[in-house]
């Protein structure tokens, strides 16, 4: 571990993070920042992966490492599904782009697939509708859940960093009660949907308690998925959320 992931376990990932450029993921141009050039909003073009925030994602323990290439997988299919084919697109970059090669590493040997990731980019790509390849996204997202279920680490551990970083993302995201990063806000939403999965099969003293704090902390982001709204959820009831969630855990030992 480098010195600076071992700052992020002394000072919290989220303060880290924000330093950092991690939080920035979601300005995702895809290869090379193409979408936020173009000044779209709700592009969702990630324009940091690939540079400092890329090696920094690949620096993290593989169990944290896939649980947010899984954020950024969650985001794009909520994104597909929702019409919102565009958006989706960066997010989707993550299980099959040279850019986020880093992301991957070790993976293959824990059974992912690359294919059903590959079919979903090639749909995107020739505009299909995510109704005609519904048996594609289901397999892209059963792959990452066979995955995750093989790489091992502290379940506890990987939803405190999830619950982190989407208070990092979102804070970037939301500022004067108005969206101004759409990719962060899709990002935000897909760590707390990885997180919220994962406790589903959580097994301590308050796992109840933390599924409750993550479902009322999805339902800040509209029904049908990260769809930026015109009237999103203020940054500190998301961080009261996560906060609540990471209470609900078991502490680290001291």
């Amino acid at each position: 571990m480098n010195s600076k992931l071992k700052l992020w376990t002394g000072l919290g990932v989220a303060t880290a993070l924000m330093g950092s450029g991690l939080a920035g993921c979601a300005g995702e141009g895809g290869e090379g920042g193409e979408a936020a050039q173009s000044g779209e909003a709700g592009t969702g073009g990630e324009a940091g992966e690939g540079g400092e925030a890329g090696a920094d994602v690949g620096a993290l323990e593989l169990p944290n490492r896939l649980a947010f290439m899984s954020g950024h997988v969650a985001a794009g299919l909520a994104l597909y599904r929702a019409g919102d084919s565009e958006a989706a697109a960066p997010h989707l970059l993550h299980p099959v782009s040279e850019t986020h090669a880093s992301e991957r590493e070790g993976l293959e040997e824990l059974g992912f697939d690359p294919a059903p990731f590959e079919a979903v980019s090639a749909a995107l790509e020739a505009g299909k509708p995510a109704a005609e390849i519904e048996p594609q996204l289901a397999a892209a997202e059963a792959n990452l859940r066979e995955v995750r279920g093989k790489a091992g680490g502290d379940e506890v551990e990987v939803i405190r960093f999830l619950m982190d970083t989407a208070v990092a993302e979102y804070s970037v995201a939301v500022s004067d009660g108005k969206v101004t990063d759409p990719a962060e806000y899709q990002d935000a939403w897909g760590f707390t949907r990885v997180a919220w999965q994962m406790a589903a099969d959580l097994n301590t003293p308050r796992a109840e308690d933390v599924r409750t704090q993550l479902t009322a902390m999805l339902a800040l982001w509209p029904e049908e998925g990260p769809i930026p709204p015109a009237d999103p959820a203020p940054v500190g009831q998301v961080s009261a959320l996560a906060s609540k969630v990471a209470l609900a855990l078991p502490q680290p030992a001291s």
